[in-house]
């Protein structure tokens, strides 16, 4: 067997081409730093809030819009050295399948209602009623089980926000009795 060296007409082929920097993570670590300057510009804004919190409002805007900045920032000079993003691995996607739009319009009217009705009727019963039509239109049959965990999910996050963050959410119908 021998090994030999095939010159093509086309010096293009024989040549290394240096792509050079993904301009793409250039217009992202720009999007970054913008979100994070806004974030924390528009947190210096809010309120005090109440007199008992610990943590004053503005506290978290300016933990995530100064990580967005760092991450702006980490991610130029990153692209500056040459690191570039990996190609798509296919995970468990399948190209040659189209879209299922009666999922997709299935979620949408789930996200429609919850916003159209958290006023009227709360986070408890809407995010209940989020989790479970979102699980069933993706598939899953078992409604009562997924309206009880639905229910303990939103329950539990209400209380969650509203008695151990102090943010007051929508009881709706359930007002009074939460």
């Amino acid at each position: 067997m021998t090994t030999e060296h095939v010159t093509h007409d086309r010096p293009d082929i024989d040549k290394h081409v240096d792509p050079g920097p993904d301009r793409a993570q250039y217009g992202l670590a720009a999007l970054l730093a913008l979100i994070g300057v806004w974030t924390v510009v528009d947190s210096a804004g809010l309120g005090p809030g109440f007199a008992d919190q610990v943590v004053r409002p503005g506290a978290f805007g300016y933990v995530i819009g100064s990580a967005l900045v760092v991450l702006a920032v980490l991610l130029a000079v990153a692209t500056a050295r040459g690191s570039r993003a990996e190609g798509e691995g296919g995970e468990d996607v399948d190209l040659d399948v189209s879209t299922d739009w009666r999922t997709l319009a299935g979620l949408a009217g789930v996200l429609v209602a919850t916003i159209a009705l958290i006023d009227w009727l709360g986070w408890a019963v809407v995010g209940a009623l989020l989790f479970a039509g979102a699980a069933t239109v993706l598939g899953n049959r078992h409604w009562v089980r997924n309206l009880v965990l639905g229910a303990v999910l939103s329950v539990t996050s209400w209380y969650g926000f509203y008695v151990g963050l102090g943010i007051p959410i929508p009881a709706g119908v359930l007002d009074g009795i939460l």
